[in-house]
């Protein structure tokens, strides 16, 4: 029996509000429901690998598939496939497809560098390890810097009695905090340069904020440790002995990193008249400069690096396959979203807009930086920057000058909160598996909820009163 289109659009008007709307894809006319495929992808990342892990580890790529079809099928029927078409290659070219390129070539470069030999641990050569992995971390990601640094940094530890907390304040630093000084620290800040954030703008602008978190997080983790130290004593024999000379291995993946880097910089300052035009999206030539270029080294790398390297490492691709499905799904049903916020008051999240905004009409810069932050430590902080981005305007030009004050809110929110939980950003799993591999007695999800409490919401207390009221 043939069922007519029209009979499916009127079913589907009945289960899913909203949908009888005009074709122009009118954010201000969109219901709240829109969003829930995007809501539910975001949740079910947050709780699956708690609640199911058996289940997540296994099927995550078909359930960020199955919200995504959750979101397109009723789009492509009520706004017609070619809307929903061009909304789909926009989203993959213009956002998604450079994002990964990126956060590829940054994990396998990172993956190709091995440090060998085993320090002593004592809470100075601690302290300076987490500095050096702070500094690392905004020129070659959270996650490549936190995946070089963890290993050593567990070894040279390996005969204290405590150093679970050793590995907490590696994540707060190295794993959150020290992303946020350009776009190739962090994927939200990535996220803005690919929205037209100038790639210098985060460093003029929240390196005082920056400096001050993680200087304050050096000295209470030195003062911690010193305590620790001179209280436990360490064990006699050292279970990981040295038996190689300190060192680098795959040394040659520093150059690619800067490479990389030097071909993020050329697509920010490098203006070109050509421009193709993919089913309605725009791509400028220094775009596919940087990505192909970027595309080249990871293969480079792949090629030169020794798989004794790769061992050494315990290098995968499974972290990075994650990555690439769930965010797939997060960035197109993240599009009703951005809708939605664009209509501003109008809009279904009318009143989202106005719990950040103050009387008179400006963004109040200390509820984004808190309304940013709160979501970045539960939800994918990345995702959670795009959102307030687009709820401020979504103009990188207003919000890099008139709207400074909430650009860097939204900025510090999304790269320091993540380290608020574990699920807040994704290295922060990562490290948490390598560190209980290694034998380290991690605190549980509530347990480091407890450190997180205790150290960082204080310092973003006062970060408010100080940058953002």
């Amino acid at each position: 029996m043939k069922i007519s289109r029209w009979a499916v659009v009127a079913a589907l008007f009945f289960v899913w509000p909203g949908l009888a709307l005009a074709a122009d894809f009118d954010g201000s006319q969109l219901s709240p429901l829109w969003g829930v495929p995007f809501a539910g992808l975001l949740l079910s990342i947050a709780l699956m690998p708690l609640l199911v892990p058996w289940f997540w580890h296994h099927h995550f790529g078909k359930v960020s598939a199955a919200w995504t079809l959750a979101f397109f099928i009723p789009f492509a029927v009520m706004f017609e496939p070619s809307v929903a078409g061009i909304s789909l290659v926009h989203a993959l070219v213009a956002e998604y497809i450079p994002f990964i390129i990126l956060l590829t070539a940054l994990f396998t470069v990172a993956g190709g560098i091995f440090i060998r030999g085993n320090l002593h641990g004592s809470p100075a050569l601690n302290a300076g390890l987490l500095l050096i992995g702070a500094v690392l971390a905004s020129f070659m990601g959270t996650t490549g810097a936190s995946m070089l640094m963890i290993r050593p940094l567990i070894r040279a530890n390996d005969n204290r009695k405590h150093n679970a907390h050793i590995v907490v304040f590696f994540i707060f630093i190295v794993s959150n905090a020290g992303g946020s000084l350009t776009p190739l620290g962090d994927p939200p800040l990535f996220l803005g340069f690919l929205k037209g954030v100038d790639f210098f703008w985060t460093l003029q602008h929240i390196f005082p904020e920056t400096l001050f978190l993680i200087g304050s997080l050096l000295v209470i983790f030195y003062l911690l440790d010193s305590w620790y130290y001179r209280n436990e004593g360490v064990q006699r024999v050292d279970p990981t002995p040295d038996t190689q000379r300190l060192g680098f291995d795959g040394a040659f993946n520093f150059g690619l990193l800067a490479a990389i880097a030097g071909l993020v910089l050329l697509s920010g300052f490098w203006k070109s008249p050509v421009v193709l035009d993919i089913y309605g999206t725009e791509v400028g030539l220094p775009g596919l400069v940087r990505d192909a270029g970027l595309i080249a080294i990871a293969l480079l790398s792949l090629k030169l690096t020794a798989s004794k390297v790769h061992e050494d490492n315990q290098f995968s691709w499974a972290p990075m396959a994650e990555v690439a499905k769930l965010f797939a799904g997060i960035f197109l049903t993240i599009i009703p979203v951005i809708a939605i916020l664009k209509a501003g008051s109008s809009g279904a999240f009318g009143a989202v807009v106005a719990a950040v905004t103050r009387p008179d009409g400006q963004p109040d810069p200390a509820m984004y930086f808190w309304a940013t932050g709160a979501l970045s430590s539960f939800l994918d902080n990345a995702p959670t920057y795009l959102v307030f981005f687009n709820t401020a305007g979504g103009d990188a030009q207003v919000l890099m000058t008139t709207l400074a004050p909430t650009l860097a809110a939204i900025s510090a929110g999304a790269v320091f909160m993540g380290a608020n939980t574990y699920i807040g950003n994704a290295p922060n799993l990562m490290v948490k598996a390598i560190a209980e591999d290694r034998g380290v007695k991690m605190p549980s999800f509530f347990g480091y909820m407890v450190w997180s409490g205790a150290v960082l919401i204080p310092l973003f207390v006062l970060m408010t009163f100080i940058w953002f009221k």
